[in-house]
């Protein structure tokens, strides 16, 4: 270096990684880039695993009818809060002419069989007052009697509930009116007024009607990569970011993590469930989408440098160090936690030193 030039330090960008690293750059005298070099500082690392899903209610209740017909009328909007025995709507009878007329001639059919047993058991009274039969066979008649007089009655209620879709038995109210049988928010009503209600039995599902959830059970439902899976565990903190509030931070703790892979855009993950431990007064609808940072590892107020700068031959982990006068010095440095970004120096080096950037590669 000639004698009288000039040494310009410049500092010509500020790059962080991790909130960690700064850069400088050694300008000499004609503006040409000398070297690159980053300050080793103390900082936090955290290592976590990403879970991609939504927020949604822990439980969700399907609303459906134990009787057939057609909804007359919705009495709730999606959005509505609604009390444990509040209608929900109303499902009236839509029999066919058909059913409608064999369910009355079963009425008749059975009264003509009530009043033939009736007159059976009249005689059957008689004849055992004179000892022509016995005990048992005039409590058969009896009971022949009873039975046909209940069948009698079935008949009339399920021609009554054909018809108005009201009927009263054992001073309970059979109604066509469909009540809500929890306290909690209407999340969607699935039928408008008219469309057919398939009921629900031993051998159908049955028409979904209304979905119900009570919201202030939210969780986050979604899935991992299997390559994260295996170093998850239960209770595991997590912070939850939810695209529609950017500015929302919930805190949450992973409550499950299935067992079970499945296949979702030719990858396998893992599903996986968050409790919401502190939402910090965000106001959270069922359905928003959002991403869940599992906290696997964390240490703060470490020693940490960019993972880039460091040199591994084998087993041996190197950098360049800057030192007084220019000079650099290659030291064999022991390493730690790492986020695939910024890694823990445990060995080998000072806060404040500086490491010298490997050169960029050129690309060809």
């Amino acid at each position: 270096m000639k004698r009288g030039t000039k040494i310009t330090l410049s500092v010509v960008g500020i790059l962080t990684i991790g909130g960690v690293a700064v850069v400088a750059r050694v300008l000499g005298s004609d503006g040409s880039s000398e070297m690159r070099t980053v300050e080793v500082v103390r900082d936090s690392i955290v290592k976590k695993a990403l879970a991609v899903g939504n927020i949604v209610p822990d439980v969700e209740i399907a609303v459906k009818s134990q009787v057939s017909g057609v909804v007359g009328s919705l009495m709730v909007e999606e959005g509505d809060y609604v009390k444990a025995g509040q209608p929900l709507l109303e499902v009236k009878p839509n029999p066919t002419p058909i059913e409608l007329a064999d369910s009355k001639r079963q009425v008749q059919l059975r009264e003509i069989d009530l009043e033939n047993l009736r007159r059976d058991l009249e005689r059957k009274k008689e004849l055992r007052e004179r000892d022509f039969i016995t005990q048992e066979e005039l409590e058969r008649a009896n009971r022949d009697y009873e039975q046909s007089r209940v069948q009698v009655q079935m008949a009339q209620e399920r021609v009554a509930l054909l018809e108005t879709g009201r009927v009263r038995i054992n001073n309970r109210n059979i109604e066509g009116v469909i009540r809500s049988p929890i306290d909690g928010f209407v999340l969607e009503t699935r039928v408008e007024q008219g469309d057919p209600v398939v009921p629900l039995s031993n051998f159908q599902e049955g028409t979904v009607l209304v979905t119900m959830a009570e919201m202030s059970n939210l969780i986050f439902r979604g899935t991992v990569d299997e390559i994260d899976v295996g170093r998850l565990n239960e209770g595991m903190p997590a912070m939850i970011k939810i695209g529609a509030l950017p500015e929302a931070r919930i805190e949450g703790e992973v409550y499950s993590i299935s067992l079970k892979a499945r296949t979702e855009d030719n990858a396998t993950v893992f599903p996986i469930e968050i409790i919401l431990t502190d939402i910090q007064g965000a106001v959270l609808r069922a359905g928003y989408s959002a991403n869940a940072d599992v906290i696997i590892e964390r240490r703060d107020s470490i020693l940490v440098i960019p993972e880039r700068v460091i040199e591994i031959a084998g087993d041996t982990t190197r950098v360049k160090v800057l030192g007084d006068g220019g000079v650099t010095e290659t030291r064999v440095i022991k390493t730690g936690l790492s986020d695939a970004v910024t890694i823990e120096v445990l060995e080998g080096l000072e806060e404040g030193e500086k490491l010298v950037e490997p050169p960029p590669r050129e690309i060809s």
